[in-house]
């Protein structure tokens, strides 16, 4: 906090939970964004940007993905205010309450997968490599300046490959970039190894993660590479024709 404080990285904000990064903090987010981007290409991997708000009904198809963001997800129920009848103030109109509910993205797997069922059709689309860079929200109860805040800035890159081997050496490969970055752009030395089933991301077969150590003893997850097996490619009926064969679905990080 006195790091952060002398080098005026950020300032609290009127919004419970959420940060205003000042320019000095920006101009280091830049910096690592654009390594990272650089890094990322590197792979094939081509840049998208996808909505910022998802149908709520998106979320419930994968039962992993909504148990593990239910409590975390802020609802959009209605498309305008009116001012509040006899007094003072706005509140929402009753009239504009939205038939579907909107999810502001905890995160983007959801209606990426979507897109993907859209975009996908035989292996000569595959391998299918996205990356965004975006703001995402969790409504979080208790936060610290940029560890852990309700709304922050990421990059979140998604891939469909037509093979399980394919696709968990993909997020490996990911994984061994950001902890490059981590120790050769930050000097933040960094374990690399695989969550446990309790930890893993909602949906994932394997997460695997990078840690780093705090003053206090306690790990602090610095990155992480998600192989996703088929588990979103049956919830959004993503499939391809092989070569040869039947169609199958889509492996995924």
């Amino acid at each position: 906090r006195d790091v952060i404080a002398a080098g005026e990285l950020v300032d609290s904000s009127p919004t419970r939970g959420c940060m205003v990064i000042k320019p000095s903090g920006m101009a280091l987010w830049e910096r690592l964004r654009d390594e990272l981007d650089s890094r990322i290409k590197d792979f094939e991997v081509d840049s998208a940007y996808f909505p910022l708000l998802i149908p709520v009904s998106f979320l419930s198809k994968e039962a992993e993905h909504v148990e593990g963001f239910a409590k975390e997800c802020a609802v959009v129920t209605h498309h305008r205010l009116r001012s509040v009848p006899g007094g003072t103030g706005v509140e929402p109109d009753p009239a504009a309450e939205l038939e579907e509910p909107l999810i502001v993205r905890p995160t983007s797997e959801t209606i990426i997968w979507h897109m993907f069922g859209k975009w996908i059709n035989s292996y000569r689309d595959l391998p299918l490599k996205v990356n965004q860079w975006a703001n995402v929200l969790r409504w979080e109860l208790r936060t610290r300046p940029f560890l852990r805040s309700a709304e922050f800035l990421w990059q979140e890159g998604h891939t469909a490959h037509a093979t399980g081997e394919e696709a968990d050496g993909f997020a490996r490969d990911i994984l061994d970039m950001y902890a490059d970055v981590c120790e050769g752009l930050l000097a933040l030395p960094v374990v690399r190894g695989a969550k446990s089933p309790s930890e893993r991301f909602a949906g994932a077969e394997e997460t695997y993660t990078i840690e780093g150590l705090m003053q206090n003893g306690f790990a602090l997850q610095c990155g992480t590479a998600h192989f996703l097996g088929q588990n979103f490619a049956k919830a959004f009926d993503v499939e391809f024709q092989p070569a040869d064969g039947p169609r199958e679905h889509v492996w995924a990080t």
